[in-house]
């Protein structure tokens, strides 16, 4: 069986609202790989490595201050690819050995990506993107994350447009208005993909 067969990657841009929708899929009963979990579990196992990477003011108690490592990270292109050079692998590593096991199911599962469209590192046939206009994405994340306009914009920035993850994706969630839509989108999302796949007819 090819890795991935079964594979859907989720992606999105910043504060677009992947993380909610992932949640609202697993309580629909589609499994999913977080890219995004994995990577702060590992960075922490291999804090010792962050801080001699970066310095110890980024570690305390074990675990990776992943907000104040971004801060450099955003900001300079090659502490970042210093990051990825040595993190990616072992992230691709565990989604790889996740993949195996949810592939044997053989029904469809997620995999979160937030990068799946820059990278071109997976070889994953379908994708849905989590959808929200730039102004309000800029909005969200701002108020979120309690940055400045500049800030946001820096990260944001730094990924692959909305539009044009858009524009690339097999299917789309509208995540621009309340959560009770949201819902209704992740629902007939799920709904599509057990009709092309014969779901109600093999456990009816």
């Amino acid at each position: 069986m090819k890795l991935y067969e079964y594979a859907i990657a989720l992606t999105g841009g910043i504060a677009t609202g992947k993380s909610t929708v992932a949640s609202l899929m697993k309580l629909h009963g589609i499994a999913v790989i977080d890219a995004d979990e994995i990577a702060h579990e590992l960075l922490d196992i291999h804090h010792l490595e962050i801080a001699r990477m970066f310095g110890e003011q980024y570690v305390r108690n074990g675990k990776v201050l992943r907000t104040e490592l971004g801060k450099i990270i955003f900001t300079d292109e090659a502490k970042k690819k210093e990051l990825e050079a040595f993190i990616h692998p072992l992230i691709r590593e565990e989604i790889e050995r996740r993949a195996a096991v949810y592939d044997s199911r053989e029904f469809p599962y997620l995999i979160d990506i937030p990068l799946f469209f820059e990278n071109g590192a997976y070889d994953i046939k379908d994708s849905v993107v989590v959808y929200t206009p730039p102004d309000v994405q800029l909005e969200r994340y701002m108020k979120r994350n309690g940055l400045s306009e500049e800030e946001a914009k820096i990260r944001i920035n730094s990924q692959m447009s909305i539009d044009e993850k858009k524009a690339r994706a097999t299917w789309v969630i509208d995540n621009s208005y309340k959560l009770k839509h949201l819902q209704a989108e992740c629902e007939a999302f799920v709904d599509r993909i057990k009709k092309e796949t014969n779901y109600y007819e093999r456990y009816k």
